[in-house]
């Protein structure tokens, strides 16, 4: 079985895919300031030539700062773009970088949030989709058995790949649907990594404000932090003029409580506040506002 699956992804399908990871395993062998460089230079050339995610972006960031005006939110835009290039070469980095040099780039803040919660039991990671996030996974799994919830990729050779990957870096990786998992892990008394940021549609998610506009936001964590009896700690990962951040906060008090709404809109409300220190780092090509409490789309314009 393992013979024919490799002699699938050698068929000129996949050319394409082998020339990108070939050219990305490259680019990690460079200086991280060239790195850098070159996925400014990447995200530019991607602002202009992915018109469909550009115009998503302006529609997000359009509800998000209103009191931008419309150069500034532009400037915003393009920044957020080169921030994606950028996150292009991290997740080389983060499959295939060289630890002690990423450590040297790298600063923690607040890990005794993270090991005080450990002591206690099971604890969900809560992220948020920035674009350093793959990155930040790595630099946190060598101190601790790290078991990371993911959305499997479209492309099967990518996948693949990164499976066998993340089987290495990380104590586990469990796909995002996979719920018994997960608690199972955090019953175990592991750190389970999550971001619940997305938008997956009405199902099993509720409408909270996130910066101000009620956004269908998955209710997961309150959830998992009741079944697995698990604590919350947030967990952000950002880029800075010299590497990266990796900003742990105290673990969430009195959480999941008697409220879903409420639990939920805590957690965009923690968000929200990394965003706006860190605005263009965001994923805001996401449709994270697609849905509507009146059944609308926001992207049809």
């Amino acid at each position: 079985m393992e013979t024919t699956i490799q002699h699938t992804f050698l068929s000129p399908r996949y050319w394409p895919t082998w020339l990108g990871l070939g050219c990305l395993w490259l680019a990690v062998k460079l200086p991280w300031r060239l790195q850098m460089w070159l996925g400014k230079a990447l995200g530019l050339l991607m602002f202009h030539a992915l018109p469909r995610r550009r115009a998503i972006s302006r529609v997000n960031l359009e509800l998000a700062f209103p009191n931008h005006s419309a150069a500034e939110r532009e400037q915003l835009n393009r920044a957020h773009f080169i921030s994606l290039g950028r996150g292009l070469f991290e997740l080389g980095l983060s499959w295939w970088g060289n630890l002690e040099r990423l450590n040297q780039h790298t600063t923690i803040e607040g890990m005794e949030h993270l090991q005080a919660a450990l002591q206690q039991g099971g604890v969900v990671l809560l992220s948020a989709h920035f674009t350093s996030l793959e990155l930040g996974g790595r630099l946190l799994a060598q101190y601790f058995p790290l078991h990371v919830v993911y959305r499997p990729h479209r492309n099967p050779l990518i996948e693949l790949r990164t499976t066998r990957l993340r089987a290495q870096r990380y104590g586990k990786a469990i796909p995002r649907d996979n719920i018994r998992d997960m608690i199972r892990s955090l019953q175990q008394g592991f750190a389970v990594w999550y971001a619940q940021d997305q938008n997956f549609g009405r199902k099993n998610s509720v409408f909270v404000p996130f910066f101000g506009v009620p956004a269908a936001t998955n209710t997961a964590t309150s959830r998992l932090a009741a079944l697995g009896k698990a604590q919350v700690v947030p967990f952000f990962t950002v880029r800075t003029e010299t590497g990266y951040l990796l900003r742990f906060l105290p673990a969430l008090e009195a959480f999941p409580s008697d409220s879903v709404l409420a639990d939920t809109t805590l957690i965009n409300q923690l968000i929200e506040q990394q965003v706006r220190e860190f605005p263009a780092q965001y994923l805001w090509t996401h449709r994270r506002y697609k849905d509507t409490p009146d059944g609308g789309n926001r992207y049809e314009r």
